[in-house]
C-alpha cells in the first residue's frame, strides 16, 4: 500500500516530529531559567522536577507532551517502514523511549524509585531504537538515512559511556542534555521527511 494513503497521517506526524523537541528544550530552558541555583555541572536535568514553584511545572509538563506528541510522530515512522519488519521493531523500542519520557515527567524525584528506572529505560532505549531502525534503512537501501541515525544513535550513548568511564561532570545533565539533543535533530529531520513524503502526488 502505498504511503501516499496515509498523507495526513504522515503529515501531522512529521509536524510532530519537528516540535516535540521544540518544545521540550523550550521547557527545560524555562525551567532552568526559572532556578538560578541549577548547575548544568554538578545537577540532573530531572532536579528542576521537584523544585517548587512554577519550575517544577514547566519542567514535567514539558517532558509529558513531548513525549505524547513523539507517540504520534512514532505512528508516522510506522508508515515510512510499511514493507519493514526491522524498521517497525525500532519503531516500537522507540515508542517505548516516548513512554518512559511521558513517565519521566509524571513520576518526577520524589516517586522513587520509579523515576530512576523510568529514567534510565529512556536514554537506553533512545540509542537501541536508533540502532535497530538503522538496521532498518540499511535493509530499505536508505544509505544516507541508516548513516545518519548511526551517528545520532552514536551521539546519544556517548555522553553516558564517557561519564561513567572518565566522569567528566559530578551531576549528569550535561549527557541527559546531549542525548536528548541529539533525539531531538533525528525527530526533526525524519520529521521533514514525512512532511516531504505526504506531499508527493498519490499512485495507485
Amino acid at each position: 500500500m502505498s504511503r501516499s494513503r496515509y498523507a495526513g497521517l504522515l503529515r501531522a506526524s512529521g509536524v510532530y516530529g519537528v516540535l516535540a523537541p521544540v518544545l521540550a528544550f523550550t521547557f527545560i530552558l524555562l525551567a532552568v531559567g526559572s532556578y538560578p541555583q541549577f548547575s548544568w555541572t554538578a545537577n540532573a536535568l530531572s532536579d528542576l522536577g521537584v523544585v517548587s514553584g512554577v519550575t517544577a511545572g514547566v519542567f514535567n509538563s514539558g517532558l509529558i507532551i513531548c513525549g505524547v506528541l513523539c507517540l504520534t510522530f512514532a505512528v508516522g515512522l510506522c508508515v515510512l517502514f510499511v514493507e519493514s519488519v526491522i524498521g517497525r521493531v525500532g519503531v516500537v523500542v522507540f515508542a517505548l523511549a516516548c513512554v518512559s519520557l511521558v513517565a519521566i515527567g509524571t513520576f518526577p524525584e520524589s516517586v522513587s524509585p520509579t523515576h530512576y528506572m523510568v529514567s534510565v529505560a529512556f536514554f537506553v532505549l533512545l540509542p537501541i531504537s536508533l540502532l535497530v531502525i538503522t538496521a532498518g534503512f540499511a535493509l530499505e537501501r536508505q544509505a544516507k538515512m541508516a548513516l545518519f541515525t548511526l551517528a545520532v544513535a552514536v551521539v546519544a550513548a556517548l555522553p553516558w559511556v564517557l561519564y561513567y568511564t572518565v566522569h567528566y561532570v559530578s551531576g549528569v545533565a550535561v549527557p541527559e542534555a546531549v542525548s536528548g539533543l541529539a533525539g531531538g535533530v533525528w525527530t526533526v529531520v525524519l520529521g521533514y521527511k514525512m512532511l516531504r513524503a505526504a506531499s508527493q502526488p498519490k499512485t495507485g
